[in-house]
């Protein structure tokens, strides 16, 4: 990336993250079990919308989420989800398959797979269950 330039510049602004999304949500539409998750799990379009807005904006491009929802409050958001480590995870591999999808370069790769890993894990909201012993 050059130096001063923002992330969203980087990847060519709005149609990288809009592309990005929509490669995530073609496989959380064919994942039942985190499909089951989602309010409006036959309509993901809003879903959608919102995070590809969401990103934008987190990665340095317009205001636009700020403006349509008000502060991102990402936990709050999502504390109705039952979200344990097995959704943590399928989450993670449908994002992780989006990047690649993308084929950034590999330093954006990096970076949003290094913040995808932190988001991911901080909402968490169920208790994470010890291994069985036998």
């Amino acid at each position: 990336m050059d130096a001063g330039a923002t992330l969203y510049d980087t990847v060519g602004g709005m149609p990288f993250f809009e592309a990005l999304v929509d490669h995530f949500y073609d496989g959380v539409q064919a994942d039942r079990a985190l499909l089951s998750l989602y309010p409006e799990p036959e309509d993901l379009g809003p879903a959608r919308h919102k995070l590809a807005l969401f990103l934008a904006q987190y990665w340095g491009g317009p205001t636009t989420y700020h403006e349509e929802r008000g502060h991102p409050a990402l936990r709050m958001r999502h504390a109705p989800f039952a979200i344990g480590t097995g959704e943590r995870d399928r989450w993670l591999m449908h994002m992780r398959a989006a990047i690649v999808a993308m084929r950034p370069p590999p330093e954006v790769a990096k970076a949003l797979s290094d913040y995808f890993d932190q988001a991911a894990d901080s909402l968490r909201n169920q208790p994470v269950e010890p291994p069985a012993s036998y």
